[in-house]
């Protein structure tokens, strides 16, 4: 068995990092504001809900422009959008190694950000869409023109997304929608929310859910306020909606097997969210061993401590662990059907974002009180990936769907 990586990707980090040291990092220092102690304070508009500022976010948007000139921000896509055909195992390297460099403008835990983009929406077109969908949707949703948020949870419906109570009825040639959605990530500013709703079947079926493209401005669509969180800014909208009426021609993917176009989005980002978990961990432990070795307490460096080697050599040895298998569940996806693998895919994401916020919490106290400071990424990092642990289906739904597959739960 190799475990080395396949032969192009070490020349290919080099020749990003060299990128990222030309244009993305002479624009960071020239917005300082928003990646050293001031960040949370700088990125947030508090008294409009506490969204993003909307000069934090065209920075965002000036770094992927760059980024997409030089053919980074689509490497991971279809060589027919523009993309490089990058792989599930290219990927996950990219992205643990973006992670690995820290807090920057190169990769930030905002909104997904990345010179490498995450683009499962993209994806979720090219599987389920129509032609005249795709022709609409994929460059825009690439450039920003069209961007597209996510409402599956609802006030009473998390993980149990085959209870909700959003519905869609026919009307003519139209479809009328009722219900409300909870975490809309990214609703303050996109064109559209996919919203799920149940169109035919019983609470608790997993087919009668239908997937439809919902204009933000269409009459009846509502945000009535956004949810502040452990990490701000936020863009998590409370979405009503109020006898909404989208055309036919909404629906993405087929009437009532919606929860298939959910899954893809799910899986693109889970494999994704793993390896930028495992990056940002193997940063906060690395932090932590070189200011062991340099930090001088009682006339000795801290790192002769075995109260503070141990723990760092138990996170080493998670990380080690969690990256063989962040790698292989990346490359069982490039080799079958995201179904079918989806186990693996649920183990590497748990683990590496448990693995993130322990590591996260260790840096914090080999830092000392410093370490709990704004002065350092440390607290940025653990409240951002915590979410991870939550969303994309909670820890709790990853580990159930291993026993699923390990019991034999469900099958036919």
């Amino acid at each position: 068995m190799d475990f080395s990586l396949p032969e192009h990707l070490p020349g290919l980090l080099a020749e990003m990092d060299a990128f990222i040291e030309a244009e993305i990092k002479p624009l960071e220092r020239e917005h300082i504001q928003y990646f050293d102690q001031r960040r949370e304070y700088a990125r947030t508009d508090w008294e409009n809900g506490g969204v993003p500022r909307r000069e934090w976010e065209d920075l965002l948007g000036e770094m992927r422009r760059r980024a997409d000139a030089a053919a980074w921000l689509r490497y991971g896509l279809p060589s027919q959008f523009g993309g490089r055909d990058g792989s599930n195992i290219d990927m996950a390297v990219i992205r643990e190694h973006l992670a690995h460099k820290g807090l920057g403008l190169h990769n930030d835990l905002q909104d997904e950000s990345s010179i490498v983009g995450n683009f499962p929406q993209v994806i979720m077109m090219d599987r389920f869409g129509t032609d005249e969908q795709k022709r609409d949707w994929t460059e825009a949703l690439i450039t920003g023109e069209r961007s597209m948020a996510f409402g599956l949870t609802e006030p009473n419906h998390g993980s149990d997304a085959t209870w909700l109570e959003t519905t869609a009825v026919r009307d003519g040639d139209d479809w009328v929608i009722n219900g409300a959605k909870r975490w809309n990530t990214g609703v303050h500013r996109a064109t559209h929310d996919l919203i799920f709703a149940r169109t035919s079947g019983e609470a608790g079926q997993a087919r009668g859910i239908t997937a439809f493209l919902v204009p933000t401005d269409a009459p009846g669509f509502s945000v009535p306020y956004y949810w502040w969180t452990f990490n701000m800014p936020t863009d998590h909208g409370e979405v009503v909606l109020d006898n909404v009426r989208v055309p036919a021609d909404a629906v993405l993917g087929e009437v009532g097997r919606g929860l298939e176009v959910g899954q893809t989005f799910l899986h693109e980002n889970r494999i994704r969210q793993a390896a930028s978990s495992l990056g940002a961990g193997q940063y906060c432990i690395d932090r932590a061993v070189d200011y062991a070795n340099r930090r001088s307490v009682f006339g000795k460096p801290l790192a002769v401590n075995q109260a503070v080697q141990w723990p760092l050599v138990e996170l080493q040895t998670e990380a080690q662990m969690v990256r063989l298998l962040v790698y292989y569940a990346a490359s069982q996806l490039d080799a079958n059907h995201h179904m079918e693998v989806s186990d693996k895919v649920s183990m590497a994401n748990y683990r590496a974002n448990r693995l993130v916020c322990e590591a996260a919490d260790r840096a914090m106290q080999v830092h000392g009180g410093v370490g709990y400071s704004r002065h350092e990424p440390f607290e940025h990092i653990y409240r951002h990936h915590r979410r991870y642990r939550i969303t994309e289906g909670a820890e709790e739904i990853q580990i159930r769907r291993v026993a699923q597959r390990l019991f034999g739960f469900g099958r036919k």
